[in-house]
């Protein structure tokens, strides 16, 4: 086998390797360098000249805000210049929840020293994560601001940031509470004065454009876009001082009976101009408001009640003028009980003959209902009408009650009797101050008012004859001089009084009457002859040893007016300034 033969192996020469083309890698990364400069440099020359002001504005668009200028609300003066509602600037403390995160170790420091429930805080805290804002507290009281500014500081607390509002502030509290009312978190008026003159006291805040960066903080203010306004200050008719004693006495008096609440009003009866307006039980308005309504309505004005006996001098005066009896006509009331209908009508027991005088003196139902079975039934509810009972007084203030007065054509012949003392009918302290402002005045009726009248009072307007009602007022003295009136606690030293008492039961709705529950009321004035002040005080159901309105009422009427009388110089009208017979027994009614 022939042996193969191998090929010779032929060797390729390498080629050389191409030098680099330096120059031209130059040249290309001198032209990209170039671009770049020159798109770079144009780039910024578009944004800076072309696009300047679009991107400034999109810019600014996304950290532009308006911020409001705190304005504060319109303050609330008594008579004689005393605040009773002042606004004060006080701190509000706000969060950025995505900065506090890193500090939310901190969340139980921060709930004490704002006096807020920690584990609530956490839950909003959370909530409001991704967020950039959230409310702390608002109006946080100066206590509470420099606990949290000393932890911040101390901390070195991030995230938490405040601002300026007003928080409505009452000096004289619960004195005023159901008359001035209060304000909401927005300082918006909710009850009493505030609500009812929210117009007036309302403040409009003002508003600037400025920039803020991502923590809320000012940059740069921009324009101002509105001016703020201040709301208007409002004068009241109240006097601070006669408000503080009316309280007082009220005050002490529910305690004293052990009673369920009680009112009392004072009118000035030269002016019509609420004088002092007070109700018990109370309530704080600096306070947080808990208790539901019950504690904030003013009972002085929305609450109402059957006035009982304080409506016969209204009867009296009818009959006076009809020229159906004279002060010292007699009235045969025995035996103390009469029969009117299928019912029958009582006094507390058999008074015997009696002159017109002495019906007010005794408060003898049986008299009074005697007198209004001469009448037509239409003249008692003109009366009635003419004086105020049934519609609201026009105070403006917000949820004042009508009251009621049956129409005189639903009456039967027993509503006619029971009306004529005080049942059957529904009143407001208030309509019984007005009522008894138009027998202080000389039979003219004019409006009442919550706001002090700078000028001369109105004139009014004549209701009922000058001289009937100057003959009842002197009837009515004898309710507080004579040693057999039913008010002879309501005297006051130096000064001759006038006024009646009322003792009514409380209706139970379909069940009648209780035999248990009462109210007790006095209406009074001073001093008689020419009467400057009116007073009206309702005691709701009294518990203690006594009931009646010339025991429990009657007092604090004397107490309260003898306080007036000198505050207000009314110079005395009977010098002797016999007590007559005070603190023996009195009649029951």
């Amino acid at each position: 086998m022939a042996a193969t033969r191998r090929q010779p192996r032929v060797r390729r020469r390498a080629r050389s390797p191409k030098p680099p083309r330096v120059a031209l890698r130059r040249r290309l990364l001198m032209v990209l360098m170039a671009s770049a400069l020159v798109a770079t440099v144009g780039g910024a020359f578009y944004r800076q000249v072309v696009e300047n002001d679009f991107l400034k504005t999109e810019g600014e668009r996304r950290h532009l805000r308006l911020s409001e200028i705190p304005a504060r609300r319109g303050m609330i003066f008594d008579r004689h210049g005393e605040p009773l509602a002042v606004s004060t600037p006080v701190t509000t403390y706000w969060a950025d929840p995505r900065v506090f995160a890193a500090h939310e170790h901190q969340t139980d420091a921060v709930a004490r020293a704002l006096n807020l429930d920690a584990e609530r805080l956490r839950e909003r805290f959370e909530s409001n994560r991704g967020r950039a804002f959230m409310y702390l507290k608002r109006r946080v009281h100066p206590r509470e601001a420099e606990a949290l500014d000393a932890l911040i500081a101390r901390e070195g607390i991030q995230g938490i940031g405040t601002e300026t509002e007003y928080r409505r502030f009452y000096p004289s509290a619960e004195v005023f509470g159901h008359v001035l009312g209060f304000t909401d978190i927005e300082d918006q008026g909710q009850e009493g004065l505030e609500r009812a003159f929210e117009a007036q006291l309302s403040a409009r805040p003002g508003l600037r454009r400025v920039i803020q960066d991502g923590r809320r903080t000012q940059v740069a203010e921009l324009e101002l876009v509105r001016l703020p306004r201040d709301g208007r200050d409002l004068t009241v008719s109240l006097d601070r001082r006669l408000q503080f004693i009316a309280y007082r006495e009220l005050k002490r008096a529910v305690a004293e009976h052990k009673a369920l609440g009680g009112s009392a009003v004072i009118l000035d009866v030269q002016s019509g101009e609420i004088l002092a307006m007070v109700n018990q039980p109370g309530y704080n308005p600096n306070a947080v408001r808990e208790g539901g309504v019950d504690h904030r309505r003013n009972r002085a004005l929305t609450d109402v009640f059957e006035p009982g006996s304080t409506v016969k001098p209204f009867i009296v005066l009818a009959a006076l003028e009809l020229s159906l009896v004279g002060p010292h006509t007699t009235i045969d009331t025995r035996p103390g009980v009469m029969t009117v209908g299928r019912n029958r009508v009582r006094d507390v027991r058999d008074f015997g003959v009696l002159d017109t005088t002495g019906v007010i003196t005794r408060s003898s139902n049986i008299g009074v209902v005697k007198l209004a079975q001469r009448m037509d039934r239409s003249v008692i509810w003109q009366v009635y009408d003419r004086v105020g009972f049934g519609s609201r007084t026009d105070s403006g203030f917000p949820g004042e009650s009508p009251g009621v007065l049956p129409h005189f054509r639903r009456w039967s012949q027993f509503d006619q009797a029971v009306l004529s003392f005080g049942y059957g009918l529904s009143t407001t302290a208030l309509q019984l101050a007005q009522s008894y402002a138009v027998l202080a005045a000389d039979g003219v009726k004019r409006p009442v008012t919550l706001i002090k009248r700078d000028g001369p009072p109105p004139p009014g307007v004549r209701v009922l004859g000058a001289q009937s009602t100057r003959q009842v007022r002197a009837m009515m003295e004898t309710v507080v001089s004579s040693p057999q009136g039913t008010a002879r606690r309501a005297a006051i030293e130096g000064y001759r009084v006038a006024g009646k008492t009322g003792t009514s039961k409380k209706s139970a709705g379909r069940q009648g009457y209780t035999g248990n529950r009462y109210q007790a009321v006095f209406a009074g004035m001073v001093p008689v002859d020419n009467p400057r002040f009116v007073m009206v005080v309702m005691i709701d159901e009294p518990r203690g040893a006594s009931h009646f309105g010339g025991q429990v009422a009657a007092p604090v009427f004397a107490r309260v007016m003898e306080n007036a009388v000198r505050l207000y110089n009314v110079p005395p009208d009977d010098p002797a300034g016999s007590l007559l017979l005070v603190g023996t027994a009195e009649v029951a009614q």
